[in-house]
């Protein structure tokens, strides 16, 4: 189950710093001014909007991602081992190792000698 949290938290590292570039790496609302007139469409890729749209769906997938490892990290971190108890009786029995203290036998002319 370790390994299984490690995986997780690599997931959330790697989706983590996908959306931090993606959203670097997007235009701001402002920018779509000037590709409006058609000074921004000529040297595109994806054509006038087509970047935006791929950039903010790969964005959106990268934080569903993000979410959902983070939420799983959570739910693997609180899993508990759960003890059955004292009264599942499946106690084991325990052998005495230990043998009792001989004590000696007082004689029963003496008198007794408090400690």
């Amino acid at each position: 189950m370790e390994w299984f949290k490690t995986l997780l938290i690599v997931l959330q590292i790697v989706s983590a710093f996908a959306v931090i570039l993606l959203v670097l790496l997007q235009q701001g609302k402002g920018a779509d001014m000037g590709a409006a007139f058609g000074s921004g469409a000529s040297g595109s890729l994806f054509g006038a909007s087509g970047s935006a749209n791929f950039l903010s769906h790969t964005t959106a997938v990268f934080a569903v991602v993000f979410f959902v490892s983070t939420l799983a990290i959570t739910w693997v971190g609180n899993k508990k081992s759960v003890s059955t108890g004292v009264l599942s009786g499946t106690v084991a029995p325990t052998a005495i190792t230990e043998t009792p203290p001989v004590v000696p036998a007082q004689d029963p002319t003496k008198p007794a000698v408090p400690k």
